[in-house]
């Protein structure tokens, strides 16, 4: 199988079937997936709340329902709200001395007194810069991306849908006031074929990748 073929089978998935449940330990290897994305500083500020239609409460299931996909909400039979926490930004410097403590950080004698008076200040004065859009959601992407790919090898199809209603969400699903909702990812068993229906249309490569310079 080509490559193009093989990315373009992990295309969204937009109709499920609705009649059939998706087993909970694929959801978890999902999740897993994400876990072990790569993160700046090792924050792992992603974070979800996995909502089954079959037996989330309807305040809930109504909660997420997004205005322009409604209908791919209410029929999928799982939909993983993906947020992430600023509030983890805010355990930057024992995340830096878990690494430091696995080998993956430093090299040589001192490197605990470097990281104590050099880089654990300077992350310290980027904080609140850091919780700000930006890089956060770039390594939160790596981890959807891994749970998607991990959906897609255990049979199952996702699609990602925006919303405007993250703070109406988060309210809703009892997050804390650190927490930014990214998307809704609903998943399920396909109900078209990845070859035909699931395909879309992309721009040429040559429109969006540039070598040395722009153009």
């Amino acid at each position: 199988m080509e490559l193009r073929e093989v990315i373009g089978n992990r295309r969204s998935i937009r109709f499920m079937r609705p009649y059939r449940p998706v087993e909970p330990e694929k959801i978890q290897r999902m999740l897993e997936a994400a876990r072990l994305a790569s993160h700046w500083g090792n924050v792992s500020a992603l974070r979800a709340v996995v909502v089954f239609r079959d037996s989330a409460p309807k305040e809930v299931v109504d909660a997420i329902v997004a205005p322009i996909a409604g209908f791919q909400i209410r029929r999928a039979p799982v939909v993983i709200v993906w947020y992430l926490d600023t509030g983890a930004i805010d355990d930057q410097a024992n995340r830096l001395r878990e690494l430091l403590k696995a080998g993956a950080l430093g090299f040589g004698a001192g490197k605990e007194q470097a990281l104590e008076s050099q880089l654990i200040p300077v992350f310290a004065t980027l904080l609140d810069k850091l919780k700000e859009p930006g890089l956060t959601e770039v390594d939160c992407g790596q981890g959807l991306a891994q749970a998607t790919l991990m959906a897609y090898e255990q049979g199952l199809g996702t699609c990602c849908l925006g919303t405007p209603n993250g703070d109406k969400i988060r309210a809703s699903l009892g997050m804390p006031e650190t927490c930014r909702v990214l998307l809704l990812q609903t998943v399920g068993y396909p109900l078209e074929d990845p070859r035909a229906g699931g395909q879309r249309p992309r721009r040429p490569f040559g429109d969006l990748f540039h070598m040395n310079r722009y153009g």
